[in-house]
């Protein structure tokens, strides 16, 4: 038997667009109207879907439409889309903070959640009183509270000012309390929105950890929203998408992650340009990348096809390919120059393809650089700049130890060696 802890049965949001309110007294009227007749609301069969980026035709809009799902104890869930797709809107519903449309939400225990900077804190109280106002909310007692109360206070790494009103926190230190209080007073249901986002990467790695341990050990069941999929492939096991207020998609949190970055078509992944008359010229680059939206699993088969178009035979003619970070600092460099690859000998176009059977560069942005040149390097026809963004991830590679950002740039593989020495 499942143990679901929270369930959503047909949840629907509506909103009235421009003016705040329900519009005018026409409006109530009518639904007061249908009410007392025993009639739905007239304003549910009207509505456009939540798609942020068209007009629509309609005054009201469905923030969310007809969503249903469950999750069980202790199973950590991951909320995905592109901004404007509903999620936020969910979590404040799950939340109680503001009430579905249609539909109702079954749940089992104390829900905590942190939604957006500062929600539930007062910033004329200190941050120990904020502590024991958010507990009372939570409906803990003063001795639960108290009990925790050091390991907050330590986990936030705000201890110098915890006696300083929170109006004078950044909410960088807002967010480390407030996710403290949230985290320690031990609610049957977590739910954070991307609020973590704001923290900086230490405190994102002991918030990611603490989950992880809540849910594992603790057996407590968090709702986690984030656009960081390395955050979210390391913290959840199962995902939703969303998507113009509905659900597109719910699984394993692998298959979600490869559907949601596939949900845009995969742009920049191509480089084209004229050929030039006068000289040799690149003409096409395309990336390949193992996941859609030019994202490169790390240690996994990376391609770059270049067309080079040349006018006239040239001399040991050259490629080279270069990856840069988002600092625009060289990476990893690859050429042709000593592959003895007949190249350019007359005229015509020629289709050149970068194979890496594995590549080992570590998770973070990179970009292309193409060299091309002739004479083995020596004479310089054309750097294309770059082209062709890709990120790396680490999904799929499983360790005890969490993948940190920075760590390093590139992975090597070595051979390992251990040799008892003397017995002391």
């Amino acid at each position: 038997m499942k143990d679901i802890i929270l369930k959503a049965e047909n949840i629907s949001k509506q909103y009235r667009l421009g003016q705040v309110g329900t519009g005018t007294l026409s409006h109530d009227l009518n639904r007061w109207w249908h009410k007392i007749r025993g009639k739905e609301n007239p304003y549910l069969k009207i509505g456009d879907t939540n798609d942020r980026s068209t007009k629509g035709t309609s005054d009201y809009v469905w923030a969310l439409k007809d969503i249903n799902f469950e999750v069980e104890r202790g199973e950590v869930l991951g909320i995905i889309g592109k901004n404007g797709a509903g999620k936020s809107t969910l979590l404040k519903i799950l939340s109680k903070v503001t009430a579905p449309t249609t539909g109702n939400i079954k749940s089992r225990g104390r829900i905590a959640s942190l939604l957006e900077v500062g929600t539930g804190f007062n910033g004329e109280m200190t941050g120990r009183e904020n502590i024991f106002l958010n507990g009372a909310i939570l409906g803990m007692t003063k001795k639960e509270i108290t009990s925790k109360l050091d390991e907050i206070i330590e986990f936030s790494g705000c201890e110098r000012y915890i006696d300083t009103p929170v109006k004078r926190y950044s909410s960088g230190m807002t967010v480390r309390l407030a996710f403290a209080v949230a985290a320690f007073l031990e609610p049957e249901i977590l739910v954070v929105d991307e609020v973590l986002a704001v923290g900086d990467a230490e405190f994102q790695r002991k918030a990611i950890g603490k989950m992880q341990d809540i849910s594992r050990q603790g057996g407590r069941t968090v709702l986690f929203v984030s656009h960081n999929m390395q955050a979210v492939s390391t913290l959840t096991t199962k995902c939703i998408i969303m998507q113009n207020g509905g659900i597109i998609f719910e699984g394993e949190t692998g298959a979600a992650i490869s559907k949601y970055l596939a949900l845009e078509y995969t742009k920049d992944n191509i480089y084209l340009a004229e050929p030039k008359l006068d000289k040799a010229s690149i003409t096409k680059v395309e990336l390949k990348t193992t996941l859609p939206n030019n994202v490169q699993r790390n240690n996994e088969a990376f391609e770059i096809d270049i067309q080079i178009f040349v006018p006239e035979a040239l001399e040991q003619a050259a490629i080279a390919v270069q990856a840069i970070n988002e600092n625009e600092s060289p990476i990893l460099y690859s050429w042709n120059f000593d592959k003895n690859i007949p190249f350019a000998k007359k005229k015509g176009y020629y289709n050149l393809t970068c194979k890496i059977p594995r590549l080992r560069l570590f998770m973070g942005k990179y970009s292309l650089i193409i060299h091309f040149a002739d004479n083995n390097g020596l004479n310089k026809l054309e750097t294309i700049s770059e082209i062709c963004p890709f990120e790396v991830v680490m999904f799929g590679i499983v360790h005890p130890y969490k993948w940190v950002a920075g760590t390093c740039a590139y992975i090597e593989e070595a051979e390992w060696e251990v040799k008892f020495v003397d017995e002391i």
